[in-house]
């Protein structure tokens, strides 16, 4: 699948995936910072942002499709960074095709299946229930939104996909069907055969539980060389609540293994 994406600066590439509900515009500011002395690519996954829809949304799936966007890029291999859905999807690509990762930052994700899924299928129900042939501004929507989704910055975070679809219809960028289709996917364990033994590095924000200490054997087993880092004042979103403090960890990385 050919990938949308974006692209900052020259150097050795490095790519950049987002999670469930995001896109690559989230990643704007930190990309640019980051251009500074690299080659930056943010794409958007399959069945969002302005990228191609499908029936197929698996782990497998969207590991290919890196494949497919370094290809395309003329890049043999990259350093990898990936957040929530898109540090699972960063970890297969890595434990699938280790010759072409030079480095890996996972951002608050583990291996395992995580079972809570409630919260991102009412989200999703919530955005499927606006009627878009009644409702045609960027308030109206958030109106509707805000018992559904009452926290604000996720609320603020889910608008990002809201778009113009022409001069008097607005529309959501996600592909929701066939996100809903296969949530399960989303959320189940990465089947993995060899390790990774490439530099890795593991980003968890202090406040989350994404990645618990039960979690540090499996994935020291499969990337044996990971390091561990929390950064403090940060959620789940850690890059967004901590900016200067995610960019700390992953600048003293880079200019460590790269």
């Amino acid at each position: 699948m050919k990938l949308f994406y974006r692209r900052f600066g020259e150097g050795r590439p490095l790519i950049i995936l987002h999670g469930l509900f995001g896109l690559s515009d989230n990643w704007f500011s930190i990309g640019k910072l980051l251009a500074q002395n690299y080659c930056v690519v943010i794409p958007d996954l399959r069945n969002h942002g302005q990228s191609p829809h499908s029936s197929i949304f698996d782990y497998a799936a969207m590991s290919d499709d890196i494949s497919e966007l370094m290809d395309d890029l003329g890049f043999q291999s990259a350093t990898l960074i990936g957040h929530s859905m898109g540090g699972k999807v960063v970890m297969q690509f890595a434990l699938t095709h280790p010759e072409r990762t030079d480095g890996l930052i996972v951002v608050d994700m583990s291996m395992r299946q995580y079972y809570d899924q409630h919260i991102q299928t009412d989200i999703m129900d919530a955005m499927m229930a606006i009627d878009f042939e009644q409702v045609d501004s960027r308030n109206a929507v958030s109106g509707l939104l805000k018992h559904s989704i009452p926290d604000e910055k996720v609320r603020l975070f889910i608008m990002k996909n809201l778009y113009r679809k022409t001069r008097t219809h607005l529309g959501w960028r996600p592909d929701l069907e066939d996100i809903y289709q296969n949530i399960d996917h989303v959320f189940e364990s990465l089947s993995a055969g060899n390790a990774y033994e490439g530099a890795s590095l593991f980003i968890s924000g202090a406040a989350s539980d994404y990645i618990l200490d039960s979690d540090v054997p499996q994935l020291l087993h499969y990337f044996p060389k990971a390091i561990f880092r929390v950064v403090t004042d940060a959620g789940h979103w850690v890059h967004a609540d901590n900016p200067d403090g995610f960019l700390k960890e992953v600048t003293a990385f880079l200019n460590k293994n790269l």
